[in-house]
């Protein structure tokens, strides 16, 4: 049982160094990705008043 918990803690480790190197590399390999959105949205708003 020791053993299943030590290979789950150690996936979450390696998944957690993986997230963060996507992080920080991910916009060298895929700029697309991290892009924010290249137009402007708008929607009208109607406010109710008491």
């Amino acid at each position: 049982m020791w053993r299943l918990i030590k290979a789950v803690l150690f996936l979450i480790i390696i998944a957690g160094l993986g997230l963060v190197a996507y992080a920080y590399i991910g916009p060298l390999f895929f700029p697309t990705d991290f892009a924010a959105p290249s137009e402007e949205v708008s929607y009208p708003v109607t406010l109710e008043t008491n």
